[in-house]
């Protein structure tokens, strides 16, 4: 496989890539993130007493939804109809830490890593912002794709590090 830009053309200019020619096949994407807060902060999430409510709830709607709309936020993505996103959170008490994994699938002729990643990335910032009245230190890593299989490129699978 070469290295290309695919979303330029030959004078450089910006486009969306044209994929109509491309055969629907069964895409999948799986991504994940982190978020580091106050020991505090951490214990109430876990407990489920933060002041705003459920904040791992409202994150998991939070992160579904923004998978959904990928392409209104970032430039040259295609609008896609998903067949399925979830977004799941595990506790991380040694670090007080929430590592943040979502999976979205799609029938399809363009890869789901973008709706993967940014369903983890709303996830986390909705995180902060349900929590930011106990710790406006919380941070945002790791952001990053684990896998996705489908389409040309074939199979993705980050090694254990």
């Amino acid at each position: 496989m070469t290295a290309e830009f695919t979303h330029f053309d030959a004078a450089g200019q910006a486009r969306m890539v044209d994929v109509g020619a491309k055969a629907e096949t069964e895409r999948v994407a799986l991504a994940e993130g982190r978020i580091t807060l106050s020991s505090t902060a951490y214990e109430m999430v876990k407990a489920g007493t933060m002041k705003k409510g459920d904040v791992l709830g409202i994150a998991r709607l939070a992160g579904i939804m923004a998978a959904k709309q990928t392409s209104a936020l970032i430039p040259l993505c295609h609008p896609l109809a998903i067949s399925g996103a979830e977004v799941n959170f595990f506790f991380d008490d040694a670090h007080c830490a929430l590592r943040i994994e979502a999976s979205v699938r799609i029938t399809g002729r363009t890869g789901v890593e973008m709706e993967a990643l940014t369903a983890v990335s709303v996830a986390a910032l909705t995180i902060y912002d349900m929590c930011k009245a106990v710790d406006k230190r919380m941070e945002i890593s790791q952001i990053r794709l684990l896998q996705k299989s489908g389409g040309r490129s074939g199979e993705f699978r980050r090694l254990a590090e």
